[in-house]
């Protein structure tokens, strides 16, 4: 038995010594990959790591930390308001997310038509909005929103049509908001699809093509089959990005009504900001924080979970 245990120590000191000799060996090669990693140091895991601490802390940003327990988590599970960001943040993710996906997963599948000219256009076009600064976004379609100036009141009245509360009423600001989100997210998702396309064999096109299916029965019998993974992919990440939805709803309602009327438009993220940047509640924001880090964990293994069963 002793044998043993020191053969495997001097097996042990042997692989230590070896990777301490390749570390030398390639010194060059480590400092010049080291600086992403000092970066991701600094403003990546540090910062992850101390707002789990301050989460257990009392702290306005500046003065001195308090810890109290997990008072700032018993708060949250009881605090009203952040249930009803959760509740406007999945409105908010419903409203965009799916229309979103299928309007990308459609954009896609004509892209990669062979009947269709123009297709590196209309591809930089699509993921134009994707690149474009998401203020600029928010402000724009304030524009179009606005509810005394508004480009679409101004259409609805030309009508003979009621004017509508886009930014007053609970219901329509959520749509103002998931607008922007499906506005600016379609292309890029739709670029993912059809990278996942062009892996598709044409042979099965052709198959279907020569036993008489149209363009939606290959649309739904081969690609969609096809596409399962990307489509997986694609719908964690957009639950990921649906759940940290922010800069709309801060540009679109401003810092003097933040959350908009009877805060319909208050997010997860919004209400973060409001805790920590306005009633300087750090401890309590990055309570917050790693609240919100659960609930996106549980929705992405719920997506994960649904579309791994459709697959059986």
């Amino acid at each position: 038995m002793e044998t043993e245990i020191q053969l495997a120590n001097t097996i042990e000191r042997k692989n230590g010594n070896r990777i301490w000799k390749d570390i030398k060996r390639n010194t060059l090669v480590y400092m010049g990959i080291s600086p992403f990693f000092i970066l991701f140091g600094i403003f990546g895991l540090f910062p992850v790591l101390f707002s789990f601490y301050a989460s257990f802390q009392k702290w306005d940003g500046i003065g001195q930390m308090t810890f109290i327990g997990i008072d700032n988590y018993k708060f949250l599970i009881s605090d009203a308001d952040f249930w009803h960001s959760i509740t406007n943040t999945l409105y908010i993710w419903l409203l965009s997310t799916i229309p979103m996906l299928f309007l990308a997963l459609i954009i896609a599948f004509l892209l990669n038509s062979a009947f269709l000219r123009f297709r590196t256009g209309y591809r930089i076009l699509y993921f134009l909005p994707n690149i474009t600064s998401i203020v600029a976004v928010a402000i724009v379609f304030g524009t179009l929103y606005s509810e005394n100036y508004g480009f679409l009141n101004f259409i609805l009245h030309s009508l003979g049509l009621d004017e509508i509360k886009w930014i007053s009423s609970p219901f329509w600001v959520k749509v103002t908001i998931a607008s922007m989100v499906i506005w600016r997210w379609t292309g890029y998702n739709a670029i993912i699809y059809l990278a996942g396309l062009q892996s598709i064999p044409t042979d099965l096109y052709e198959a279907a093509r020569i036993d008489g299916a149209s363009m939606p029965q290959s649309f739904f019998r081969i690609t969609i089959p096809m596409l399962r993974p990307i489509i997986l992919f694609t719908v964690i990440t957009s639950t990921i990005g649906g759940m940290q939805v922010f800069t709309e709803s801060q540009v679109l309602t401003g810092n003097t009504s933040l959350g908009g009327v009877g805060h319909s438009a208050m997010t997860m993220v919004l209400y973060l900001y409001q805790q920590s940047f306005f009633n300087h509640l750090f401890g309590y924001g990055s309570a917050i924080a790693w609240g919100m880090f659960v609930i996106i964990l549980v929705f992405s293994f719920i997506n994960w979970k649904i579309i791994k069963l459709s697959e059986k």
